[in-house]
C-alpha cells in the first residue's frame, strides 16, 4: 500500500535497514542509525538500479513521487535517470563557477585584446567595478534585473545619473559577451533602461561668435608661457582634433611633406584611423615645434619626462591664464566651434564637416565616403578654415 505522512513520521529505526514501499519502484529506506531515505528502484538496460532521491522530511512524500514521476518519463525517453543527475549535479557546478566577476574578467580582456585605448579600458573597469560587490560571485545566468538596480540606484543616489546609464550599459556589455559565449541566455539590463534617471545634457563650452573668436585667437597668439603649449593651442585652433588626439601626438604620424597627419586607429576615439589635411599654416607650426622636440617620439611631451606627454589640463590651464573662464571655452571646445562656422557658411557638405570631425556616419557606406570621397573637399575646407582662422585673429572688429 501507498505510504502516508503519518504513518512515516511513525517509523522507527531498527537494528537491521528496513525498506517501506510507496509503489512505482520508490520506497522509503531507513538504516540502522535511523535515517530516512528516499530511493527508487528502476531497470535500465537490462540491469537493474537505484537512484536516491533525498531525505525525509527535507524531501517530502509528496516531492519523492514527483521526482519517481519525472524520472519514469525520462526512462520512457531511453534516458538512465541515475546519468542525468550526475549530469545535472555536473551543469549546476559549472553554472555556479560561471560568475559575474569571471565573465566580466574575460570581457575586459577581450576588449583589451581589440586595442582599445588606456583611458578607455580604465572606465570600463571603473564602471565594472561598481558593480562586483553585488554581483561578482552570483552566477550570471542567475542574475536578474532587481540585482542589478541595486548598484545602479546605490550610484544613482549620488547624483551621478550619467554614471549610472554608463554603468548599466557597460554592465549590459558583460551579459551580452556572456551570451555570446553560451554563458548565459538573456541581457537583464535591457529592461532597466526606463528605470534610470536621464542625466541632464550640459554641451561644452566653446566661442562660437566671430568677434568673440577673435579675442580669443589673439590672446593666443600672444600667450607667453611655453612655447609648446601655444603651438598646440594654435593648432587646435588650426586642426580642432581631440585634444587627446593633440596631446599624444606621435612625430612619425605626421606627413609634414605630403601635408597630412594620420590619427591610428589605437589612438582615435572611434577606432578607426583618422586622416586629416594640414593647411600651410599648421604645417609651419609643426616645422617650428620639431625644432624643439624633433629628437624625441612625441610632438608635445612633458616638461618633467620627454616621454610623457603633456598633461590633460595643460591645455585648459593655458586657456585659464589667457582670462577664458571653464564656462567660457575648454580645449575640447574648439571641436564645436569649427563645426559650428563651417556649418553656418554653407561652402562644405555637412558629410565632408562630420568626416574632418572623425565622427561616425550613419552607415558603413558613409563610413567609406568620409574616407575617400571627401578628402579633396576637406583639403580645401582646411585651407578656407586656416584663412578664416587668420582673418578673425587680425580682425579688430
Amino acid at each position: 500500500m501507498p505510504l502516508t505522512d503519518t504513518q512515516i513520521k511513525n517509523l522507527k529505526k531498527q537494528d537491521k535497514p528496513k525498506k517501506y514501499s510507496d509503489g512505482g519502484g520508490l520506497f522509503l529506506f531507513i538504516p540502522p542509525q535511523g535515517s530516512k531515505l528516499w530511493r527508487l528502484a528502476y531497470r535500465y538496460d537490462n540491469k537493474q538500479k537505484t537512484l536516491a532521491l533525498g531525505a525525509y522530511p527535507i524531501v517530502s512524500l509528496a516531492d519523492a513521487r514527483k521526482k519517481r514521476d519525472d524520472a519514469k518519463r525520462l526512462l520512457g525517453s531511453g534516458i538512465d535517470p541515475s546519468q542525468q543527475a550526475k549530469l545535472d549535479k555536473i551543469h549546476r557546478r559549472a553554472s555556479n563557477a560561471i560568475t559575474f566577476n569571471a565573465v566580466a574578467d574575460e570581457f575586459l580582456e577581450k576588449v583589451e585584446r581589440e586595442g582599445k585605448a588606456d583611458a578607455t579600458m580604465t572606465k570600463k573597469r571603473w564602471l565594472i567595478d561598481l558593480a562586483r560587490d553585488d554581483l561578482g560571485t552570483r552566477p550570471i545566468s542567475e542574475i536578474s534585473a532587481a540585482e542589478i538596480l541595486v548598484p545602479l540606484r546605490r550610484v544613482e543616489a549620488k547624483g551621478n545619473y550619467e554614471t549610472a546609464r554608463r554603468m548599466r550599459s557597460t554592465v549590459g556589455q558583460v551579459f551580452r559577451f556572456a551570451i555570446a559565449t553560451a554563458r548565459a541566455e538573456n541581457d537583464p539590463t535591457g529592461g532597466l533602461k526606463g528605470a534610470l534617471t536621464t542625466p541632464t545634457v550640459t554641451h561644452r563650452p566653446a566661442i562660437t561668435q566671430r568677434n568673440a573668436l577673435g579675442g580669443l585667437l589673439r590672446a593666443i597668439w600672444g600667450y607667453e608661457g611655453a612655447p609648446e603649449t601655444k603651438h598646440a593651442l594654435m593648432l587646435m585652433a588650426y586642426l580642432y582634433p581631440r585634444p587627446g588626439e593633440l596631446r599624444l601626438a606621435e612625430w612619425a604620424e605626421f606627413d609634414l611633406e605630403q601635408s597630412a597627419w594620420t590619427i591610428p586607429a589605437a589612438r582615435a576615439k572611434m577606432r578607426r584611423e583618422h586622416k586629416k589635411p594640414l593647411p600651410s599654416q599648421a604645417v609651419e607650426i609643426l616645422h617650428i615645434q620639431k625644432e624643439l622636440t624633433g629628437d624625441g617620439r612625441l610632438v608635445f611631451p612633458s616638461i618633467k619626462s620627454r616621454v610623457q606627454p603633456i598633461s590633460e589640463n595643460t591645455l585648459n590651464g593655458a586657456l585659464r591664464r589667457l582670462g577664458f573662464t571653464q564656462k567660457e571655452m575648454t580645449s575640447h571646445g574648439f571641436r564645436a566651434t569649427a563645426s559650428s562656422l563651417l556649418n553656418e557658411s554653407g561652402n562644405w557638405s555637412p558629410d565632408a564637416i562630420e568626416a574632418e570631425l572623425a565622427h561616425v556616419g550613419a552607415d558603413m557606406v558613409r563610413r567609406a565616403y568620409h574616407r575617400a570621397l571627401y578628402w579633396d573637399e576637406r583639403v580645401k575646407m582646411a585651407d578656407w578654415w586656416a584663412e578664416e582662422v587668420e582673418s578673425m585673429r587680425s580682425s579688430t572688429n
